[in-house]
């Protein structure tokens, strides 16, 4: 990301489509189909799939879920939970107050 950054330097979208504007939603969703398949993931992804990650990625490098629920545009909690999944690396890391015993 930070090279193409430097290398195209968008001014209004991260990635433009035609004359500067945003990419059209189709076309969005055709990258990313195209970059799963170069990527060899085979999970059943769509490009909503970088939402739940983003949101995921946020929870679990310690940013408070009313932060992650402003930054989804979300109104309610329970909504931004639903994005934000629990990842088995996460609860390895969490300690049990027995373990302190």
């Amino acid at each position: 990301m930070r090279d193409y950054y430097k290398r195209y330097r968008p001014e209004k979208f991260i990635f433009e489509g035609q004359n500067s504007n945003s990419l059209t939603e189709r076309t969005a969703q055709r990258v990313f189909k195209n970059a799963i398949i170069k990527a060899g993931i085979n999970k059943d992804v769509g490009i909503h799939s970088l939402r739940h990650s983003f949101a995921t990625h946020l929870l679990e490098n310690g940013t408070d879920l009313r932060y992650i629920q402003e930054l989804l545009g979300h109104n309610c909690s329970k909504t931004t939970e639903i994005y934000t999944h629990v990842s088995k690396k996460s609860l390895t890391k969490i300690m049990s107050p027995m373990d302190r015993l």
